[in-house]
């Protein structure tokens, strides 16, 4: 069984269901989703930041597309500086917005509840080994309270959900749904549903996000020519990259560490 890191509502009943990854706000993580019709004009916008619209959903904070990002109305309405056409297929990808201030240390916490579950925080120290490693100029650091990204549990239409930094600084919470992931799911697995997220929170967009099907099957979905919000990432390939931790799908229990290129964009960024 395949996921990406959303999950649909009814998904976790279906043995061939696709999961990936949904964004919701940080003050509202529990809400359900909206189904009220997305305006053509929020639609227009969201596709001339480069995201597909094929799959819009109003969720508190703003919008969810792609199966896992979280655009604000704020995002919106921004008028990006420049532009970067893209119609490539599998390379790395990284949005308009980065983290600033490097070198930089950036903490992460989790709320009380994930705090008491060893398995979360096993995975989550897995991940975080996962960057330090790579030797970057950002760096990462577990705290009890307070991290500069603060992991929550929530419940919804996802497995795990975040968005996109904003001045300077990485978005600030991911949302966890362990109903869907389990109380104790491997931890290869966990650790790289938390590193794809922080990886969101740092800039990332998914390396297969010209055409999801990819890493969830289903139809081809290559959205075409995007404007800023999906700038390719110089030394990365133009092919297909099985084992990036930024596809958006994950099979079910997968670890994927970072490979090569993985190394290539982060070390390019950061």
């Amino acid at each position: 069984m395949k996921s990406t890191l959303l999950m649909g509502a009814l998904a976790i009943f279906g043995a061939t269901t696709f999961f990936s990854c949904n964004r919701e706000e940080a003050q509202a993580p529990a809400a359900k989703e909206q189904t009220e019709q997305i305006s053509e004009e929020t639609l227009s916008k969201i596709k001339h930041l480069g995201f597909g619209t094929s799959d819009v959903k109003r969720i508190p904070g703003g919008f969810l597309v792609e199966g896992d990002i979280l655009l604000t109305q704020k995002s919106l309405d921004e008028v990006p500086d420049y532009k970067v056409l893209r119609v490539g297929e599998q390379e790395h990808y990284r949005t308009f917005n980065l983290v600033g201030g490097l070198p930089r240390t950036i903490t992460i916490s989790m709320s009380s509840t994930l705090n008491a579950n060893s398995c979360y925080v096993n995975a989550l120290n897995t991940a975080i080994a996962r960057y330090n490693n790579q030797g970057l100029l950002i760096r990462f650091q577990r705290v009890t309270s307070g991290g500069n990204i603060n992991i929550i549990s929530g419940s919804g239409s996802f497995l795990a959900s975040a968005g996109f930094p904003s001045g300077g600084n990485p978005y600030p919470q991911v949302v966890v749904n362990v109903s869907a992931l389990g109380s104790c799911p491997s931890n290869g697995y966990l650790a790289t549903i938390l590193a794809h997220e922080v990886g969101h929170c740092i800039g990332f967009r998914h390396t297969d996000y010209m055409d999801r099907s990819y890493s969830c099957g289903g139809s081809f979905a290559n959205e075409g020519a995007s404007t800023v919000g999906a700038v390719h990432i110089p030394g990365t390939p133009t092919g297909p990259d099985p084992t990036s931790w930024m596809l958006a799908c994950i099979g079910t229990g997968q670890s994927r560490p970072f490979n090569a290129n993985d190394v290539t964009a982060l070390n390019y960024l950061y």
